[in-house]
């Protein structure tokens, strides 16, 4: 009885894969650097919900004033129609202020973000290239070393 002799695909597949091998560097900076991204991202959203929140507390406290002042009794019926056609002003100025202001944050998250972004994009564009620069002479490395063998 003959025997025929199967190869070893694990082990042809073993030193196949040895003979490119595989850097993890570029991998971690880019997950460092994907990290970093989302660490200033979260930095302009908490800032923004935190000057947001500010504004809002800011505009219920001046409306509870105005109101606290519209409450008050009068002594004239027409000090009443005075009273609320003065809430009625202030509180028209108040929200248009505040309304500016919430613009100015959505501005700022909008000007913060563009600029995180090109950065990051271009940080990404750089490590890209160095890693497939490095891939690339690796591989013809490899393929120099294998076909010397």
């Amino acid at each position: 009885m003959a025997t025929s002799t199967t190869p070893d695909m694990t082990a042809m597949l073993k030193d196949m894969m040895g003979a490119f091998p595989v850097d993890t560097t570029s991998m971690e900076a880019s997950f460092k650097t994907s990290a970093t991204l989302n660490e200033k991202l979260s930095g302009v959203a908490l800032s923004a919900v935190e000057k947001s929140t500010e504004i809002s507390s800011k505009w219920t406290k001046d409306t509870v004033a105005k109101l606290t002042e519209m409450a008050k009794a009068k002594s004239e019926p027409a000090d009443y129609a005075k009273a609320m056609s003065d809430f009625a002003t202030a509180y028209s100025e108040a929200a248009s202020e505040h309304m500016a202001a919430f613009a100015e944050v959505a501005k700022k998250v909008q000007m913060e973000t563009v600029e995180l972004m090109m950065a990051a994009g271009k940080d990404m564009s750089e490590e890209a290239q160095t890693a497939m620069k490095k891939a690339s002479t690796d591989v013809q490395a490899a393929a120099k070393k294998a076909t010397t063998k």
